[in-house]
């Protein structure tokens, strides 16, 4: 565990308090933001011992001994350590260790991570693998054990691994588990499909923490039957009237501004607007990409944000403090400032930039004056973990051609095309005329249609779906990456089938990534051989790759895009409208059936 429990060490905390003992450190002289009052107290003194604050007051000279190290803030405003309460850290692109390497320094001292990406590719031992990393740091990482892996049947795709309910409840017993993860399967729940029913009443006969993810539209009788499971939070919602909704059935809502989906402007007029009671809201992330998160930052952008948006500040640090604390039953450690609670203290310059001066986490100095103060130690990944692109064989351009019979006809030939916009989940189901040349189906540059393929890569099926996709903006070369929610097979867009051969082979070399390629070179790789997900790279060379892999898209693209490879990523994900492509070919999802790719005329 990160810390030791406070039934071990409370004699040492009343002893201390009340001078009998010395504090081991005393920030002296600070605007404390007190996230229990709502208020700020001015010309505070916190005494610390150990990894525990043991007072905090006026009074503060009998707790100070020869030993005592005295740091003299000068009124400057100081607030508890912010907690993101739902994140799923393989976004970054980083192992948990340097994941806290980079947003320990903007004031996050514990994260609620949900591994699910990882899960799907290494099951339990992903799972484990992730907490094992993450003690080495500073950073707090609560696990929330994936609840949906896979999260669609073998009919549509292959998945690397699967979690089953055994797993689910020897997962639950682990110190670092919090709660059951994000419940992506409503429709099972409100059916009462077994296995879930199974998984969620394992987490409720271990009283841990349900965690939702009800994305659909009917906010009256099948949201009660989703909430009537016990399932306590939603990090889902898209408008002030899904929250409200959420809200008034009791449930904790999570307003979510990421990288990829911003939601914080709309959900949080819930709170500004509609005026509820902030106690049952908080700010959380869900994905963060690591430029993003060194350019902008985490929660303190998040929380820049919400102020921007008209969020009184203080409510605003309660949402990303106590309120998220509260929520996973975790406020007698964490989420405030207060005797008998974790030493984890963010000082700041300000209320509204929310710029961080300097981070103490269980006590400790870790970040002061733009300087980590923490090393980074050589990170120990197994040998299964960095193996995980397992495929039949090498590909060639031959097997990119989408060929057809001669009863299609052989000029053209109406195919079913996966249409994408930047910024958005949710694909459109197209059908569009494309032309025959010698028999194979060729793609339309003019109409941006380009080909995809899905390989599978965990265990040497040799499966592989070929499609179409439009609004990828790609004009040259190729894209490929083993990210791609939430199986994670290894998936390429391309114009030509040389580039896209070259691109996979590339991924399968190097055990996992994304690249980008044309006239037959390789023109950017991010190495990702932690599961195909991760690196184990210092996150300044991490962010490097992502730069160059940014500049060398608008090489082969006709648009800037955020993170295109994000929006490829998601063309694999079958529980989403409206068509996918995953490893077993093309999965109408409306239908929930799969369907084929050349349409008879």
């Amino acid at each position: 565990m990160y810390y030791k429990p406070l039934w071990e060490v409370l004699e040492d905390l009343i002893a201390t308090a009340t001078g009998k003992i010395k504090a081991d450190l005393v920030l002296k002289n600070v605007s404390l933001v007190n996230v229990y009052s709502g208020e700020i107290q001015e010309e505070v003194n916190i005494a610390i011992k150990g990894e525990r604050i043991a007072h905090v007051g006026k009074k503060i000279d009998h707790l100070i001994g020869e030993a005592t190290r005295v740091i003299d803030l000068k009124g400057s405003i100081v607030v508890p350590g912010f907690l993101d309460g739902h994140i799923h850290i393989e976004s970054s692109m980083l192992i948990p260790s340097e994941f806290a390497r980079v947003v320990i320094g903007r004031g996050t001292t514990s994260v609620f991570a949900d591994p699910h990406e990882i899960a799907n590719v290494l099951g339990v031992k992903g799972v484990k693998l992730m907490i094992k990393n993450a003690r080495k740091s500073p950073l707090k990482v609560f696990i929330a054990v994936p609840s949906c892996v896979p999260a669609s049947t073998s009919e549509f795709e292959t998945s690397g691994s699967e979690l089953n309910p055994s797993d689910i409840e020897e997962l639950l017993d682990l110190d670092e588990v919090v709660a059951l993860g994000e419940v992506m399967n409503y429709p099972g729940v409100i059916s009462g499909d077994r296995k879930m029913m199974e998984e969620i009443k394992i987490s409720l006969r271990k009283k841990k923490v349900i965690e939702g993810h009800y994305a659909s539209p009917e906010l009256e009788e099948k949201l009660s039957a989703y909430v009537s499971a016990g399932i306590t939070s939603c990090h889902e919602s898209t408008s002030a009237m899904e929250a409200i909704e959420k809200a008034r059935r009791g449930m904790h809502v999570m307003i979510r501004e990421g990288s990829a989906w911003k939601d914080l402007s709309e959900v949080i007029k819930a709170v500004t607007e509609y005026k509820l009671d902030t106690v049952n809201f908080s700010l959380v992330s869900d994905d963060r990409h690591l430029l993003d998160l060194i350019k902008e930052g985490h929660m303190d952008y998040i929380l820049r944000r919400a102020v921007e948006e008209g969020v009184d500040p203080i409510k605003a640090i309660q949402m990303a403090t106590i309120n998220t604390a509260r929520h996973f039953k975790m406020d007698v450690d964490i989420g405030g400032i207060a005797p008998g609670k974790l030493a984890d203290v963010v000082v700041l310059k300000d209320l509204k930039s929310f710029t961080v001066l300097s981070v103490f986490a269980n006590g400790k100095l870790v970040y002061s004056d733009g300087k980590l103060l923490i090393e980074r130690g050589e990170p120990e990944i197994p040998r299964y973990a960095k193996e995980t692109v397992k495929v039949k064989r090498k590909l060639t351009p031959e097997d990119f051609k989408v060929k057809v019979n001669s009863q299609y006809g052989e000029e053209t030939v109406k195919v079913n095309v996966i249409e994408v916009r930047e910024g958005s989940i949710v694909t459109k189901r197209r059908i569009e005329k494309l032309k025959v040349r010698n028999g194979e189906v060729q793609p339309d540059l003019k109409r941006g249609i380009i080909k995809v393929a899905v390989i599978e890569r965990h265990h040497c099926t040799g499966n592989m779906g070929l499609g179409f996709i439009k609004g990828l903006h790609v004009k040259e070369g190729a894209i490929a990456t083993t990210i791609a929610h939430d199986s994670h097979n290894l998936i390429v867009a391309g114009v030509n089938e040389e580039d896209m051969a070259l691109a996979v082979n590339t991924l399968i070399d190097y055990q996992g990534g994304i690249t980008i390629t044309k006239n037959g070179g390789q023109l950017a790789l991010v190495e990702l051989k932690v599961a195909g997900l991760m690196s184990d790279k210092p996150y300044e060379e991490v962010a490097k790759e992502i730069e160059e892999l940014e500049n060398a898209w608008l090489s082969i693209s006709d648009k800037k895009m955020k993170a295109p490879y994000m929006t490829l990523s998601m063309i694999a994900l079958p529980v989403i409208p409206e068509l996918r492509l995953t490893d077993k070919g093309l999965v109408d999802v409306n239908n929930f059936k799969k369907t084929e790719l050349i349409l008879k005329e």
